[in-house]
């Protein structure tokens, strides 16, 4: 037995599950990994060239990280809740390639820099700690990560924060004040003062989810077009109200697909960044109308346009979730050895996949099946059981279609294999409650048209 997963736990996420303990180390891992890169980046200035890291960017550095420690002296919760943003992933994993490039640092290098001392900021803001900062505004906006923005002309601003009251100075603008809520949530009767919106807890003891259309670090450096993905957006007053309208029906929603649908959102999702709808698509059609994704590199984030229903949602946070699961457990045991070649067939792609590709493919859509078929089997109307039962069949006969590759590699470990297994589990399991015979129909159709076009257009790939 792998001493990092124990096989129970590995056998509750092959069958796309999870109680507390077993999503708890996923967490953990993904924690300590965050604190260790953070710490990376101070060893990582200090031996960069002066070119790279002058002097003052260095004391600068070190002053943002005293401001930390003494935050975390204060309150070692609320200072974990800005350093395990998600978005301080990215941000973080790009300082340091930029430190420690061997070729000339890139262009987005001092912004990175100087987000640390955002990041310490808006830590000791949260735990109740006097501070100083000077901020550097992007895009026309000074970022708090966690708490919220502020609208600049130009310039600097100065920030001071003193027993819960933050007086932000732009550079030749009126001041602004705000003020820390009970809550954690920041809140100014300014309009330029832009706070993240946060979704209420899902459950007892969980915190609220933030919803942030402000982050600097949200989007990846705009490379979601390349995933089929729109942009990011930032949201005005009707598009929060209708997120927050959508937020409110999540806890039903989840428990209708089991109690661990919920319990798996509860513990992993950080932080919800909206995106907008696909160009040509309106903002309550459907299919191709809705985009979502996750990125590795910001554990517990779901990037998402707002889907034209709660339920669509809902299935959105269970698919997206367990490419959080999955790729977090493959970070912590290795899976498989097989190649990186995209050479495999997936129905729900035009184009051929790698194997760790088939697998997450694989994965988030028996989550999905299962959602699907529970949903249906409690839904006493017929026209959401009907649509539900159209969803089980077809993300189950996906899944069937690529389940043999899976379970026919050589390449699988021990704990990839003990995995799949558990998956195929689950895959058999569903048979005992079948959809009605028509949607089956239909979904076996589709799944072989799809193979029919992916072979015309990939030729002699592996199926």
């Amino acid at each position: 037995m792998n001493p990092a997963i124990p096989d129970r736990a590995l056998r509750e996420l092959g069958r796309t599950e999870g109680g507390t303990d077993s999503l708890g180390l996923l967490v953990r891992d993904q924690d300590t990994r965050r604190l260790v890169l953070l710490r990376a980046v101070l060893d990582a200035a200090a031996a960069a060239p002066t070119t790279v890291c002058p002097p003052p960017v260095l004391d600068r550095l070190y002053a943002d990280w005293s401001l930390l420690e003494a935050a975390e002296r204060a309150d070692r919760a609320a200072v974990r809740t800005v350093l395990f943003h998600p978005m301080a992933g990215p941000w973080v994993q790009s300082l340091l390639g930029g430190l420690t490039s061997v070729t000339a640092a890139g262009p987005g290098l001092p912004a990175d820099l100087t987000h640390l001392t955002a990041l310490a900021a808006a830590a000791a803001i949260r735990a109740g700690v006097r501070c100083t900062a000077r901020l550097a505004p992007r895009g026309g906006f000074v970022s708090l990560p966690t708490l919220g923005a502020v609208r600049v002309d130009s310039g600097p601003v100065e920030l001071v924060h003193i027993a819960g009251e933050m007086a932000i100075r732009p550079a030749g603008g009126p001041s602004l004040v705000a003020r820390t809520q009970p809550d954690g949530t920041v809140t100014s009767a300014d309009p330029r003062w832009l706070p993240v919106l946060p979704l209420p807890a899902l459950l007892p003891g969980t915190g609220p989810v933030p919803l942030d259309d402000l982050d600097p670090y949200r989007t990846g450096g705009g490379g979601l077009p390349r995933h089929g993905l729109s942009m990011a957006v930032r949201m005005d007053d009707h598009e929060r109200k209708a997120w927050a309208a959508c937020w409110s029906q999540m806890e039903p929603l989840l428990r209708a697909g089991g109690e661990h649908r919920l319990i798996e959102a509860a513990v992993l999702l950080r932080c919800v960044v909206p995106l907008g709808h696909p160009p040509g698509s309106g903002a309550d059609a459907g299919g191709a109308a809705h985009c979502s994704g996750t990125r590795r590199e910001a554990f517990g984030a779901v990037l998402s346009s707002r889907p034209a229903t709660p339920v669509y949602f809902a299935s959105t946070l269970v698919h997206e979730l367990q490419h959080t699961k999955l790729a977090a457990l493959g970070e912590l045991v290795t899976l498989h050895h097989e190649d990186p070649v995209p050479r495999h067939f997936a129905p729900w792609r035009s184009d051929p996949r790698p194997f760790d590709g088939l697998l997450q493919g694989a994965y988030s859509h028996l989550a999905l099946a299962d959602y699907w078929q529970r949903y249906a089997l409690g839904a006493q109307r017929v026209t959401p059981r009907d649509m539900a039962w159209a969803e089980h069949a077809r993300c189950r006969e996906q899944v069937g279609a690529v389940l043999p590759v899976l379970a026919g590699s050589a390449g699988l470990t021990r704990e990839g294999r003990l995995l799949v297994n558990e998956m195929i589990t689950l895959y058999h399991r569903m048979d005992d409650c079948p959809p009605p015979p028509g949607h089956l129909a239909r979904a076996q159709a589709y799944v072989s048209t799809v193979k029919v076009i992916w072979q015309q257009r990939n030729g002699s790939r592996r199926q």
